[in-house]
């Protein structure tokens, strides 16, 4: 991670206003202590990687990063219980040259205490700190399902035509055999003209009599109402279908 270091006291004074380590009226800039960790130690802030992140100096000249808003924390005097005098508690132990050929960066989590260093080249000006930005990963479009909107069932019996699907049986909690059901496909209503899809009716005396196959095709009169088959997906019920005319399937 390369960094932009203060050309003057006046820049570096004008970014800790911005970052609020300073007042609005402040002509000079201060001491900072960086604790934590049973640490407390005196720092400079000597520039910044971006908004967001400030670089430090301690008197061995290591180099750390650090939020704004964590190092503002630590200046109050509540900050932190025990103190040393040791860098090497923040990071291991490093030499390196007090210019801008080599520094240390740490790039540790903001409220990560422990410092994490690398020696890095420092960039010869601000544009190469943001040289080739990685690119953003595009979000991922969430796909929901669309429920199927809710029919408006006619309360009266109607006309309708549908397609004998299959012959299955459910359970029958009072019984103890099970009940025998049919089950429908392209069901639909002729006046008013509605599609409904699948539906079931109970396999009545009276359409055994009609001896059934599948893909036979039936114009009836019934009701029609919401009532999903037991342990099939079939979310509507035929009742007392009459007047069945059967067209017999190819």
């Amino acid at each position: 991670m390369l960094y932009i270091s203060f050309d003057n006291e006046a820049e570096q004074i004008e970014k800790c206003k911005e970052w609020g380590l300073l007042s609005e009226k402040a002509a000079k800039t201060k001491v900072f202590f960086y604790k934590g960790n049973g640490v407390n130690l005196e720092c400079t802030i000597i520039g910044y990687v971006d908004k967001m992140t400030a670089v430090i100096s301690f008197e061995n000249e290591q180099k750390h990063c650090i939020h704004p808003s964590y190092l503002k924390e630590m200046q109050a005097s509540s900050y932190g219980q025990k103190t040393s005098n040791a860098v090497e508690e923040i990071a291991p132990a490093q030499e390196i040259e007090a210019d801008k050929n080599d520094v240390l960066l740490e790039t540790s989590q903001i409220n990560d205490a422990a410092a994490i260093s690398e020696t890095i080249p420092a960039p010869d000006s601000v544009e190469e700190v943001h040289k080739e930005p990685k690119a953003a990963a595009a979000p991922k479009e969430k796909t929901k399902k669309e429920k199927a909107p809710k029919l408006q069932l006619p309360e009266d019996k109607i006309k309708m035509v549908a397609t004998v699907k299959e012959f299955t049986t459910v359970p029958n909690n009072f019984s103890d055999t099970d009940d025998e059901v049919v089950i429908y496909n392209a069901v639909a209503i002729q006046d008013p003209a509605m599609e409904i899809g699948d539906a079931w009716s109970s396999h009545s005396a009276t359409l055994k009599k009609l001896e059934l196959e599948i893909g036979d095709i039936l114009h009836f009169e019934g009701k029609i109402v919401a009532k999903k088959l037991t342990k099939h997906p079939v979310p509507y019920k035929i009742n007392n279908p009459a007047k069945i005319q059967k067209e017999k399937s190819e």
